[in-house]
Parts: C-alpha cells; structure tokens; sequence
C-alpha cells in the first residue's frame, strides 16, 4: 500500500507540476498581451490627448467664429436699416410724384377749355394776319401795276 500511495503522491506531483508548467506559460503569454495591450493604450492615450487638444482648439475657433458673426450681423444691421431708410424714402418719393401728377392731371383737365379757347383765337389771329397780308400784298401789286403804265 505504501508503493500505492508513493505512486499516487508521485502521480498528484507530476500533475502538480504539469499544471504549474501550464500556469505558468498562460501567465507568461497573458504578461505579453498585458504588455501589448498597455503599449496599445498608451498610444491611444497620446492619440487622445491629440484629439483632446484639437478639440480644445476647434472650440475657440468656433467661439472666435460665433463672435465674428454677431460682430458682422451687428454691421449688417445698420446697413439694413440704411436700405429700410432709402425704402422709406423712395416711397415718400414715389407718393409726391403721384401727388403731383395727379395736380397736374387736374390742372390740365380744368385748363382745357381754356387752352382750346386760346388755339381758337389763335387760329383766328392766324388767319387776319394771313387775310392782312393777302390785302397788303394786292394793294401792292395794284400800286406797282400803276407805276409801271406811267413809267411807260
């Protein structure tokens, strides 16, 4: 029985021993990926502080953006309102141009009698001028006419 339980304590040894060969080279592999997987996060640490100082960096980009815009939206604001003005303007422009035509328009409506009144007398003056020289010129042509039998 002796030999039984060398043999057994001989056999729990070597399965002892295998078992520790076998621990022993899964924690040597698992320090390698260990190792591997603290390289690897290190360099994604530095990737990360990248980003991190990108990022930082894009912020004051925007925020230098967003006070330029309100700067420009500012300015842009006083030119609006100038248009608006000159809006304003050329409407009140555009309402006393349509005042005046529309004196006018009364004016020469009310003024039209009198203006076909005046061609009328004009016409009439027209025509005694032209009736004047026509008797001006046959009390001409009479006066040369005796003039030239006495000259004969």
């Amino acid at each position: 029985m002796q030999t039984i339980i060398a043999l057994s304590v001989a056999l729990v040894a070597v399965a002892f021993l295998v078992l520790v060969i076998f621990l022993a080279k899964t924690l040597k592999s698992l320090q390698g990926t260990l190792a591997s997987v603290s390289d690897t996060l290190k360099g994604v640490e530095k990737q990360l502080d990248g980003v991190t100082r990108e990022t930082t960096l894009l912020l004051q980009k925007t925020n230098d953006l967003a006070d330029d815009i309100k700067q420009k939206s500012a300015s842009l604001n006083s030119v609006v309102d100038a248009v608006k003005g000159v809006g304003v303007t050329v409407s009140e422009f555009n309402g006393t141009l349509q005042n005046i035509t529309t004196t006018v328009d009364r004016q020469v409506e009310e003024s039209k009698e009198k203006v076909s009144q005046i061609i009328q007398w004009g016409n009439v003056l027209w025509e005694l001028k032209d009736k004047w020289q026509e008797r001006k010129a046959k009390k001409e042509a009479g006066l040369h006419g005796k003039q030239k039998i006495r000259s004969h």
